[in-house]
């Protein structure tokens, strides 16, 4: 029996929430927003196509889904410097086993848009703190093929709300598809006279990989396609992006690379390399950067712990 065959976790109506999935994607109009798609070291290194791969604890954020498809248990230890330029940085933690993860980060707000709460003139943006992010996410399976998933969060700046991200993962041999909807609620924080939404974002990604049983191995190549168009204050964004990762050898040397093309708005396109490698058996230290896009040439570390 496949670990996720064997996945338990709490009772939570994920499934209703797949239906809520399929109808909000197809139906929802854009809205005013922006990602915050900065977290993970191995996804930004392959330039973001990681909604099928999501096998380590990450997942919580690229996939809820995909916890069941990894190691037994992971860690991430990640700082992230989104843009070299600013003096704004991504950091935080997560944890997570097939039944369970855990989610903290500290992201910079500095590309969200920012309206004014009231007829008054805007407060510097600075007024407003940076987005802190807790998270804790569950999965069910269904079947030895499909597994659903959903990451509760509270999200603070300025103010406190709840949230709920949801996604699905499907595996058939070596292919793996993936689908998420994050930020379902459209949460809103004021603060200073300054109001701050996160939109309601749609993606979907497909994967091949060298793995057994939907399992990724050694060698993986995937997409993703962004289903909704984002609004930041840099323009409008909707990405494709394509990217892969090979590990040689015993897995002890990761190396990954990829592009996203924004087909609105701008319609650049950014390139993204990385490299892992293993400090001692399971513990790995990830590196990525990025270069090509006007807004996005970042780098970032992370410790990686797997069991």
């Amino acid at each position: 029996m496949s670990i996720v065959s064997k996945l338990v976790v709490c009772r939570v109506p994920l499934v209703s929430s797949a239906w809520a999935f399929a109808a909000v994607t197809l139906f929802s109009p854009a809205v005013q927003a922006q990602t915050t798609a900065i977290i993970g070291v191995r996804a930004q290194g392959m330039a973001g196509p990681f909604t099928a791969v999501a096998d380590d604890s990450s997942a919580t954020f690229w996939n809820p889904a995909g916890l069941a498809g990894g190691s037994f248990a992971t860690g991430l230890l990640e700082y992230n410097k989104p843009r070299r330029d600013f003096d704004q940085t991504a950091t935080g933690f997560s944890a997570a086993y097939p039944a369970l993860g855990i989610t903290y980060y500290r992201l910079p707000i500095s590309q969200i848009r920012v309206e004014p709460s009231t007829a008054e003139e805007p407060a510097d943006r600075e007024d407003l703190d940076d987005l802190r992010l807790f998270a804790a996410t569950v999965g069910q399976s269904i079947g030895q093929h499909f597994v659903v998933g959903s990451t509760v969060k509270l999200l603070h700046a300025g103010d406190t709300t709840a949230d709920l991200d949801i996604g699905a993962m499907a595996t058939f041999g070596r292919a793996r598809i993936g689908a998420t909807l994050r930020n379902l609620t459209e949460p809103t924080f004021t603060s200073g006279g300054l109001a701050l939404a996160l939109a309601r974002h749609g993606r979907v990604g497909a994967a091949l990989t060298s793995g057994q049983r939907g399992v990724v191995g050694s060698a993986t190549v995937s997409a993703d396609f962004d289903l909704t168009t984002e609004h930041p204050v840099t323009g409008d964004e909707r990405f494709i992006a394509v990217g892969g990762e090979v590990w040689v050898p015993h897995n002890t040397i990761g190396v990954r690379g990829g592009f996203r093309r924004n087909m609105v708005g701008a319609e650049e396109t950014m390139l993204s390399g990385g490299v892992s490698v293993a400090i001692r058996t399971k513990v790995f230290v990830d590196f990525y950067t990025t270069t090509g896009d006007r807004t996005r040439h970042g780098l970032g570390l992370a410790l990686r712990v797997t069991f």
